[in-house]
């Protein structure tokens, strides 16, 4: 299962976690990959469903029952025609643990999701078709003092909603239908990421189902390597979570600044954010987007959005670091509200849209050539909005740093500990074909491979990355292979861009 969303003016939300508050947010951002298995049929080569249906406390929908059409479908409407063999709608771990038995059996292939935020649609089971493995209906949200036991279904705004209302905060992701498990996974980042970590960094225990059929805790103390590879190494490769333990910590006041730029400033903005922003103090989180496309009539927009959870007295003081050395913006606006509400306000309506992503991570400072390259970039979606349908295009930075860098590249799967920045490639587009909008996407991830490299975020999945062990996870791979072969000896799970 992949984690989280991105949120902002460009609405695409993925599992993996990732942010980027505007006026009214929406989201982009993370991603629930796919499993799959190679067992034997029954004799007669049918797959004996009525058995699964009467071995599991949840639901089991296939292609003739009447809910099937509604709890097949992902997030993203780009992949609406998938048809998986069968959607099981899980009540527990028992249920994962049966079906997983099952699919082994039968020679049945799986898909895992948490969220249905996968941005290659592998949580979808329709290439090839599988048996779903839904982990949606896993939504408790518990707290037990200060420790908060959430289910890997449960979405990002009822989590918020609950634990802010008993006082409790944790870090995630800002799209509002992103599944906390795949956010997590991958590691988690969103709009506190700088001021309390990753998602993946509060996880003190998790319920894993591994690909035996064992119902395991990993923790520290117990399967410590299972604890280790499912704290950042994406899902649907040692097994299948089915709740966290999450450290709270207490909800901190948020105070928000939104900035809007004409284009003509742009360069002259990204220059002074990426030497401000990574390095900022460590409650102050923000993202940085440049956006053409068909909402953008007139030009590309610039626009930051940052959040702040220290005194609010000081906050015109940490903007001055970038304000100081950038244009005047031509629109700037602030609140300040709870965790609760803000949290709430980030989510957005959660609407489903069509898009296309993928992503960097940045590890250095763009330099003239880079930033030119980068606007470029920009430009062409401006034209190809107008020219090919793309609603809305471009790129969004999200500061890493602060807190993230109090651990150690290998102290948990998350390798880009001391990176500056994930970047999102991101389009979205009217019903139809995503050819353009992959395109698009793509050609800008290449044209800033000279400038950033190859590292890229396992939550913002990309098929077509071919190195994706270190684009992902760097020196990290050798040490998820081996909890590959040790918690999955025989292969089981098959998800496309395996460690």
């Amino acid at each position: 299962m992949l984690g989280a969303g991105a949120l902002g003016a460009l609405s695409a939300c993925s599992s993996g976690g990732g942010p980027a508050p505007a006026p009214t947010p929406t989201t982009a951002p993370t991603p629930s990959p796919t499993a799959s298995a190679t067992a034997t049929t029954t004799p007669s080569g049918k797959v004996p469903w009525a058995q699964l249906e009467r071995s599991v406390q949840g639901a089991l929908a296939r292609p003739q029952d009447p809910t099937y059409d509604q709890v097949r479908l992902l997030q993203n409407p780009r992949y609406d025609g998938q048809r998986p063999l069968a959607v099981l709608s899980v009540a527990d771990a028992d249920d994962v643990a049966t079906a997983l038995r099952f699919a082994q059996d039968h020679d049945v292939p799986v898909a895992i999701r948490s969220g249905g935020h996968s941005y290659p649609g592998w949580s979808g089971g329709g290439s090839p078709r599988a048996l779903v493995i839904d982990c949606r209906p896993l939504s408790d949200v518990r707290l037990d003092g200060t420790t908060a036991t959430i289910g890997a279904g449960a979405t990002l705004a009822p989590v918020y909603d609950t634990i802010g209302g008993a006082g409790r905060a944790i870090a995630g992701g800002s799209c509002a239908t992103v599944g906390v498990g795949g956010l997590t996974l991958g590691g988690g980042v969103g709009v506190l990421t700088r001021a309390l970590g990753l998602t993946c960094d509060a996880v003190r225990a998790m319920t894993v189902v591994t690909a035996d059929g064992t119902v395991r805790t990993a923790s520290a103390d117990e399967e410590p390597d299972l604890y280790w590879a499912l704290r950042g190494g994406g899902g649907g490769h040692v097994g299948v979570v089915t709740s966290f333990d999450f450290a709270t910590v207490a909800a901190p006041t948020i105070s928000t600044v939104y900035l809007e730029w004409p284009f003509s400033a742009a360069a002259d903005v990204i220059a002074a954010w990426q030497g401000w922003a990574p390095s900022a103090d460590h409650r102050l989180w923000s993202t940085l987007k440049a956006l053409g496309g068909q909402a953008h009539p007139g030009e590309p927009t610039v626009l930051l959005s940052g959040t702040w959870t220290g005194p609010i007295a000081a906050f015109d003081g940490q903007l001055a670091g970038l304000l100081d050395h950038a244009p005047a913006p031509s629109v700037r606006s602030t609140h300040t509200r709870s965790y609760r509400d803000q949290m709430a306000a980030f989510a957005g309506s959660g609407a489903r849209e069509s898009f296309g992503a993928t992503s960097h991570v940045a590890y250095d400072a763009l330099d003239a050539a880079g930033i030119h390259d980068l606007l470029d970039q920009v430009q062409a979606a401006q034209a190809s909005g107008q020219s090919s349908g793309l609603k809305e295009a471009g790129i969004s930075m999200d500061a890493l740093g602060g807190k993230v860098r109090d651990l150690a590249p290998d102290d948990t799967a998350f390798v880009h500990r001391d990176a500056l920045a994930t970047v999102q490639y991101t389009a979205t587009f009217p019903p139809g074909s995503g050819k353009r909008a992959d395109a698009y996407v793509r050609g800008f991830r290449a044209a800033m491979v000279p400038h950033w490299g190859e590292h890229a975020y396992v939550n913002y999945a990309d098929p077509t990355i071919t190195d994706y062990q270190a684009a992902y996870f760097g020196a990290n791979a050798d040490r998820l292979a081996q909890a590959r072969a040790t918690y999955d000896p025989d292969g089981f799970f098959t998800q496309p861009q395996d460690f």
